[in-house]
């Protein structure tokens, strides 16, 4: 009887397949917003921070004023426009399609004991990207537009759909709904 001599995997292979996840990974959780982007700068406050406090936005200080003419509560000129993308729900549909998806391709890796952990990893992973790739694609976008008042107060309003006011623009909020103040 003869018996065959295994090879052991090759350590670069081991390391390849270790760098191959972990970046994936990494990519993962830049994408999804888990680790934050290049676009972030350290120093940068929260738009709500910044109209709550305008010192923290670097805004010089300035003498009080005083009222000239009677101040309309109401009234007020846009500050900025943002954009905002919120993650949508999962369903679960996500979770088992990327639980086949990587049970599958981890399946391929491996021979006895170790193509077991392997689809089990895979599987693994590929429910958790399954589920974060669902969530990016039932994803909404709102826009936040930041009015501050003719009183010196600021509110920032949430509107579902594109919106055509830019900053500068005269405007007045009635019962949280913005109207052309001309």
């Amino acid at each position: 009887m003869q018996t065959q001599a295994r090879n052991p995997i090759h350590p670069l292979m081991w390391f390849a397949g270790v760098a191959v996840i972990v970046f994936s990974a990494v990519g993962i959780a830049a994408y999804t917003g888990w680790i934050p982007g290049s676009a972030a700068k350290p120093g940068d406050a929260p738009l709500a921070a910044k109209l709550e406090n305008p010192r923290a936005a670097g805004a010089p200080r300035t003498a009080p004023r005083t009222p000239v003419a009677a101040i309309c509560a109401e009234c007020g000129v846009v500050q900025s426009v943002h954009e905002t993308k919120s993650k949508g729900e999962a369903s679960g549909v996500g979770v088992v399609g990327g639980a086949v998806v990587g049970g599958v391709l981890g399946n391929q890796v491996g021979h006895g004991g170790g193509k077991k952990i392997a689809t089990v990893i895979g599987a693994v992973g590929g429910a958790v990207a399954g589920n974060e790739i669902e969530k990016q694609v039932t994803s909404t976008k709102s826009y936040e537009i930041a009015v501050r008042f003719e009183d010196g107060s600021s509110r920032v309003i949430t509107e579902p759909e594109a919106t055509a006011w830019r900053a500068g623009d005269k405007v007045k909020v009635v019962n949280g709904v913005i109207h052309a103040n001309s």
